[in-house]
This record gives C-alpha cells, structure tokens and sequence, in this order.
C-alpha cells in the first residue's frame, strides 16, 4: 500500500474532529435610578477597558435605553467582570446592576 503524503496529510486533515468554540456571553450594566453617571464611566473604563468617549456612549445607552453592552467574552471571564462591578458598586454604595447575556439567545445571568 502506497500513499502519498499529500494523501495522507488529507486524511488526516479530514479525520481530525472539529472543536467547537465556547459561547459568548455580552456583558451589560443596568439602568437604576441612584448610581453616578461619573460611576458607570469609571466602571466602564476600569473593568472593561474602554476610552472616555466610548465609556460615555455606553453609559448614555445604560440611561436612555436601560441597558447599554460593555462587551462579549467568554462564560468565565463574563463572570468574572460582572463579579467586579457589583463588588466595586457595593464597596461604594450604589446599586448597579451588571447582567450576562449568552450572544445569540436571550438566556440571562444576573447578579
């Protein structure tokens, strides 16, 4: 039996089983009525690493539409972010809330 290796390197190829990527969860911050503006902007930058200006949109969205999206990440590190803004929000007295959404579907974690 003769194969060649650009054959065999096509079987392989072929064989090989196909990893499927985890899911992405968005990261969102909450609307309430008590929370600084100056805050969110903070939050934004701090945990998600974001300019003043884009801190700045995402927060007019948080007012005027009730949610505004911080960012898309996976399960663990979504978690993990949404983690720190309630801790840092509670250290200082407010009532954000930041939510995990999965990306595609409307299945929600909140804490």
């Amino acid at each position: 039996m003769n194969i060649s290796i650009r054959e065999a390197t096509r079987q392989s190829a072929t064989n090989k089983p196909r990893i499927k990527k985890p899911p992405m969860y968005q990261v969102m911050l909450i609307n309430d009525d008590f929370t600084p503006m100056d805050f969110v902007v903070d939050i934004l930058r701090q945990y998600f690493q974001k300019q003043e200006t884009e801190a700045t949109r995402i927060m007019l969205a948080v007012h005027h539409e009730g949610r505004g999206i911080c960012g898309t990440y996976a399960f663990e590190i979504a978690e993990s972010k949404m983690y720190m803004v309630r801790q840092t929000s509670r250290k200082y007295g407010h009532p954000l809330k930041c939510i995990m959404e999965k990306s595609g579907d409307g299945e929600s974690h909140a804490e």
